[in-house]
């Protein structure tokens, strides 16, 4: 949440993928989540075909769930495709993992903020940490 409300202050925009829609709709309905102030992202043609190629250049672990990874690629080329910077997400296991793996490849620059690492205004800074006595 807190991250939500420093994008909305600093108004930096906010996606929701539509992969990411039916997947939050599993649970719980989607419209219970504050859509006015997401932009929502279709998954297109040119989305899959990144994504396609992300996933062919993709090292995958053996016990990664092949559907998981697949949605999180989707993700990923939406993000390319884009030119979004940032995936805010708690599966420290899949997404952030394979997104790591792809920058390294210097198939993307975008990035993973783990939400269970605690809120950083750094990445609204471009990264920079603060120096001491701000």
């Amino acid at each position: 949440m807190l991250y939500f409300r420093e994008a909305l202050q600093r108004a930096c925009p906010l996606y929701l993928s539509s992969i990411v829609a039916s997947e939050f709709q599993v649970k719980q309905a989607v419209t219970d989540l504050p859509l006015r102030n997401l932009q929502v992202l279709p998954f297109n043609i040119d989305h899959a075909m990144t994504a396609g190629q992300l996933m062919r250049s993709l090292q995958r672990d053996r016990e990664d769930d092949r559907a998981a990874v697949k949605d999180d690629i989707k993700l990923i080329g939406q993000m390319v495709c884009e030119s979004i910077t940032h995936l805010l997400t708690e599966d420290r296991n899949l997404a952030a993992k394979h997104l790591a793996r792809l920058h390294d490849q210097g198939l993307t620059t975008a990035r993973a903020v783990l939400l269970a690492d605690g809120f950083e205004t750094d990445w609204f800074e471009g990264g920079q940490r603060r120096l001491l006595g701000d």
